[in-house]
């Protein structure tokens, strides 16, 4: 087995979504002992990021931020469905993450955890982790 797929349910229209111990899962299940863990986000309307972990005021402050940015409304917006924002934030945010993995565990600083960012939500949505 090289890549498994985690699920991962949304449980607004918008948020960070904590993934650090699924991933650490997928990794313990693809028996990954020193190389790396590839992630990649099946959908256009979310993304995956590594940030703080430990204060939760950092997660709503970078979607207040996005909000900021790239606001859900606009006018201009010309996307059928509405949801123009989602996609745009989730291209800043990006969709994909490599995370180096020694000794079977991943490799983050003290304060990072591994987030799926929501941007057009609730949903279920799915991550695939490779091993590298």
């Amino acid at each position: 087995m090289s890549s498994v797929r985690i699920t991962v349910p949304t449980p607004s229209h918008q948020a960070l979504v904590p993934i650090t111990d699924k991933v650490a899962e997928a990794v313990a299940r693809l028996g990954i002992e020193d190389g790396a863990a590839h992630l990649f986000v099946l959908h256009t309307t979310c993304g995956l990021l590594v940030n703080e972990n430990a204060d939760p005021d950092v997660a709503r402050d970078i979607l207040r931020r996005l909000e900021e940015l790239v606001p859900w409304r606009d006018p201009k917006d010309r996307h059928a469905e509405g949801n123009t924002a989602a996609h745009v934030r989730s291209s800043l945010v990006g969709s994909s993450l490599t995370i180096p993995v020694q000794g079977g565990s991943l490799v983050l600083g003290a304060w990072q955890g591994v987030f799926l960012a929501e941007f057009d939500g609730p949903r279920t949505r799915h991550v695939v982790v490779t091993a590298l």
